[in-house]
């Protein structure tokens, strides 16, 4: 390793999809073993418990108004986030955030930043297979739909983009490779995101999806 510790703020809201705010929650807890420094956590509006996908509900750790310190803030995706690209709270939260905080999203969740216009500019990415609904003549593809949110941004089709401070994930599985990412961008080595992907049996699927990414910004 070379650095120790990283904390992840993970935005948890009604209607948020499950494994896109649990993979990368997990991939950090499982870290931890290694460097107990690490952290995640829920941050919602209110302490109140919060209703995600199909009515599985957790109780967020921190609120807005506590403001806690965190390196990086994570937006999951879920139908929910049609709401949040209007949440004006949310938004000044997030505008209210230190430069050196990384914004992250999973999947839909770079709907959010998009309206933000915090995607102008840069490239980002979003699902690209459609469930039923959105790929009906009712619906429309998430990574196209984030075309129109943001025309701005470049739109990529890599599962991991990372553009400098923002970085984004497409597909609600990809919360896993965000969160392997997360690490790399705290300062750990190789050596030991592999050794996270082995504990969890996930390191095949390690392997065939870290090339699955474009880094879109010089160090």
């Amino acid at each position: 390793m070379k650095k120790t510790g990283f904390r992840l703020g993970i935005y948890v809201f009604k209607d948020a999809e499950i494994i896109d705010y649990a993979a990368p929650y997990g991939v950090i807890s499982v870290a931890r073993r290694l460097d107990p420094e690490l952290e995640a956590f829920l941050v919602a509006e209110s302490l109140r418990p919060v209703q995600t996908q199909a009515g599985f509900t957790v109780v967020p750790n921190y609120s807005f108004v506590e403001e806690p310190a965190m390196d990086a803030f994570l937006i999951p995706g879920g139908f929910g986030t049609r709401q949040e690209m209007h949440n004006g709270g949310l938004h000044r939260y997030i505008r209210s955030l230190p430069e050196s905080c990384l914004l992250v999203s999973v999947c839909t969740g770079s709907w959010v930043y998009g309206r933000m216009g915090l995607l102008d500019g840069i490239a980002a990415t979003n699902r690209k297979e459609p469930d039923r609904l959105e790929a009906s003549n009712m619906g429309k593809v998430p990574i196209e739909r984030l075309a129109e949110i943001a025309p701005a941004c470049r739109i990529s089709r890599a599962r991991v983009v990372d553009s400098g401070r923002v970085i984004t994930a497409g597909g609600i599985a990809s919360g896993m490779e965000l969160g392997f990412h997360l690490l790399r961008r705290a300062g750990y080595e190789e050596t030991f995101i592999a050794d996270v992907a082995r504990v969890m049996e996930y390191d095949r699927a390690y392997d065939v999806y870290r090339s699955d990414f474009e880094k879109a910004w010089a160090d």
